[in-house]
């Protein structure tokens, strides 16, 4: 059982095992950007501590005592938990763990002083960041204060704000687990935070914050930040914000933080130089690069380097930055008769008139009504169970990375942040209209007498869920999906069902453990009832549409990561191209536990009644491998047929060579862009050399040759050819190209589904009018 971890030995594969936060970090390391260095203390240390004290079933005998119906329920259990994590001792032997490696590392790295951070198996996902809902304690020193500090991390998974957030991002609170991450504290003279792609506007530009100090000024709208945007194209800054910043939070002697007046003279000036804005600029390319997804960039510099210090998918990206937008008519209007009295920075997107009520902080929740204006100096993450109810969200202080703009982003509730003098300005009661996309907030209904209610997104969710105005497309849109606890929210997005949902996102969120080992240990009707309740879960919430199920595809080095891997994963040179996929089902060592998987798919279509899930198989090498599993899928119940339909992942060369001799074996193909461009181009994906260098792109006319190859075999023998992944979505040219292909359907991430339906809707309309003058 692995309880501390440095934080250089793990990835994003580790999710189970060290959290979102520190997964990505990790990640990060390996592809050598500048990480402060530390170490993590897994979710098996949190699990140690909760069995071997009183919190075995105070945390559940709590949790299970919540009626949503009931705030004070929510408070009450929060309370409950919280004060058992401060009255029960550390076990001794899990404190010896804990000193012992705190030790190591201080030596190692010639630490004082530490961040200690929460990094929860739900936070920092797609679609749920959990900003600053956890708790993060800086400057912290000695061991003593670590392990104070530990427990308080672990004791804020429960607060009250935490477990509405939780509620409302349709995560389960029993298993849900917190790593604590450590790391060697830089002594921050300027710090912020960067988007790779507005947030806003969806727009190709980068948005950078910084103000002097540490970062938690910022992130907890204490000050107003400078606010640059760079060109995503050109790499050139095209608007620069200078704000005056009077106070800093700087180290405090022997430990902690404190507020600091900044000299007069700097209040002005720049805080983040040209040369040092352009350095980030290049390291968050690099970010974004790996993930190939906007990115949410936490970042500070001490007098010499740059750290990155987070690094999470961006959770909203708008729907629609279509000219003439509702938003942008708003704002034109707004320069009539009756202008705004108030700017800020359009922090989430979004038209809402309401009432304004004035909180002046968490204790004053009670006072704002469901559909009002929430307008506060600055909201903090206890505030979360108000902003949710709120029909949009006015502050005095902040800029788009601070906790106001993030949150409300992800609840799809309109806001403007940095407005100054909202609080002072705006009247108790009064009747104002809010224009998140703008910026702007005016009084009474929107100019001209347009009122616009609240949208039903801030009671319903994320504002993608309305499909109003979304074109019809000839090619099927199909989304992915990460985790069963997502799919509800991604249900009601305009798609045609699940084009992916891996088997092993439900190993690392709801098994937990290497399949084998549980096996081993005779749990083979517990593992198969769990793939079975994940999976379940995603064909309920998008029944009837279908769901194809991509069974396991974990390489060597990521299931040597699970709980019990170590015993049955070899150590493999390359595992890229090593025992996975197909050929782990074949082999006698995983057949049993690829049998269980299979035994979970017929449970989810016979005793749960949910037909629309299709199996879909990773990394083929051979027809002989295919006949092979076909005989186990039938001992399985599992039969090709009008119902039930196998796919194939096009992702190894010899299926595009021969595509008709495939064909024969499935009902249709899905594009593995990445790994069919490492192999076609004999360029190792993870390589950050090459990446670099521009080797690994699916654009390259080789890659694109093997697409047109498969597309033309699959459809010559009746079968239809889809594409899962970012490449549509990130290069328009690349949607163009399959769609003139005649690609049958594109999955795509959540956040990219209505703009990408309406970048294909274009060219799908653009191709008629070309075939119509050719015809002409």
């Amino acid at each position: 059982m692995a309880l501390a971890v440095d934080l250089a030995e793990v990835s994003e594969s580790d999710l189970a095992l060290v959290g979102g936060k520190a997964g990505k970090l990790g990640e990060l390391v390996r592809q050598g950007l500048p990480i402060p260095p530390g170490f993590v203390l897994t979710t098996e240390a949190y699990q140690a501590f909760v069995d071997a004290t009183a919190l075995r079933t105070e945390i559940p005998a709590a949790l299970d005592s919540i009626d949503l119906s009931r705030p004070e329920t929510i408070d009450a259990a929060s309370q409950r938990i919280r004060s058992a994590f401060g009255s029960v001792t550390f076990p001794s032997d899990l404190r010896a763990v804990i000193a012992e490696t705190y030790e190591a590392y201080t030596q190692r790295h010639a630490v004082r002083f530490s961040a200690v951070r929460s990094s929860a198996t739900a936070e920092d996902l797609e679609g749920a960041s959990f900003a600053g809902l956890q708790d993060t304690f800086l400057n912290v020193t000695g061991v003593e204060n670590i392990l104070d500090a530990i427990r308080k991390c672990w004791a804020s998974l429960f607060t009250p704000r935490v477990l509405v957030y939780r509620q409302r991002k349709g995560f389960d609170h029993h298993a849900v687990r917190l790593a604590v991450l450590i790391q060697k504290m830089v002594d921050a003279s300027v710090s912020g935070i960067l988007f790779t792609r507005d947030p806003n506007t969806g727009e190709n530009h980068m948005i950078v914050e910084a103000g002097l100090g540490l970062g938690e000024a910022i992130v907890g709208g204490e000050v107003t930040p400078d606010h640059y945007v760079i060109d995503g194209a050109t790499q050139k800054i095209i608007h620069k914000q200078i704000s005056e910043q009077k106070v800093r939070i700087v180290r405090a002697d022997g430990g902690g933080n404190r507020h600091e007046e900044i000299p007069a003279a700097q209040r002005k000036t720049q805080k983040l130089p040209d040369h040092r804005l352009h350095r980030l600029v290049s390291l968050a390319r690099l970010i974004e690069s790996h993930y190939r997804r906007p990115m949410d960039v936490e970042w500070c510099g001490d007098a010499d380097s740059l750290y990155i210090v987070q690094a999470r998918p961006v959770t909203t990206i708008p729907k629609s930055t279509a000219p003439g937008s509702k938003s942008e008519h708003a704002a034109e209007e707004g320069k009539g008769e009756e202008g705004p009295v108030l700017r800020g920075f359009g922090a989430s997107p979004g038209l809402a008139t309401g009432v304004a009520r004035i909180l002046h902080g968490a204790a004053e929740m009670d006072k704002l009504k469901a559909g009002e204006i929430l307008v506060t100096s600055m909201t903090t993450p206890d505030m979360v169970p108000a902003m949710s109810q709120a029909a949009a969200i006015v502050t005095d202080e902040g800029g788009m990375t601070c906790h106001a703009a993030i949150v409300s982003r992800e609840l799809g509730v309109p806001c403007v942040v940095g407005t100054r003098e909202a609080t002072t300005v705006l009247k108790e009661g009064s009747q104002v209209s809010v224009d998140g996309k703008a910026g702007l907030v005016y009084l009474g209904s929107l100019p001209h007498g347009k009122s616009v209610p609240a949208p039903a997104a801030a009671s319903a969710g994320p504002a993608f869920h309305s499909h109003e105005g979304v074109p019809v497309t000839a090619t099927k849109i199909y989304v992915n999906v990460s985790v069963p606890e997502k799919a509800e929210e991604a249900a009601r997005l305009p798609v045609s069902g699940v084009g992916l949902l891996r088997i092993e996102f439900i190993f690392t969120a709801h098994v937990r453990e290497h399949p084998l080992a549980l096996l081993k240990k005779g749990k083979k009707d517990e593992l198969v009832r769990r793939l079975a309740e994940g999976i379940g879960k995603v064909c309920q919430a998008f029944a009837p549409r279908p769901v194809i199920v991509r069974t396991s595809d974990f390489k060597t080095n990521e299931y040597r990561g699970m709980p019990g891997g170590e015993e049955f994963e070899p150590n493999e040179e390359n595992p890229m191209i090593g025992w996975r996929g197909c050929s782990r089902y074949i082999s006698p060592v995983y057949r049993p536990a690829f049998l269980a998987e299979l035994e979970a798919i017929h449970r989810v279509r016979t005793e749960m009644g949910l037909k629309n899930a299709m199996v879909m198989l990773p990394f083929v090498r051979n027809t002989w491998e295919l006949e092979e599993i076909a005989e186990m899928m039938r001992a399985q119940g599992l039969r090709r047929s009008r119902d039930f339909q196998l796919y194939l992942m096009a992702e190894v060369p010899s299926t595009v060579l021969l595509a008709r001799e495939f064909s024969k074996h499935c009902d249709g193909f899905s594009i593995g862009s990445n790994d069919l461009t490492q192999l076609v181009l004999g360029a190792d994906r993870d390589s950050e050399t090459l990446g670099r260098m521009g080797y690994f792109d699916e654009r390259d006319p080789a890659v694109l040759r093997a697409i047109s190859l498969l597309i033309e075999g699959a459809h010559a023998e009746g079968r239809t050819v889809g594409i899962c992944g970012q490449g549509p979505s990130v290069y328009p040219e690349f949607a163009e190209f399959l769609v003139r292909e005649g690609i049958d359907s594109i999955s795509l991430n959540a956040d990219t589904v209505h703009s990408t339906i309406r970048t294909i809707a274009s060219l799908e309309q653009r191709m008629k009018l070309h075939s119509a003058r050719e015809s002409s």
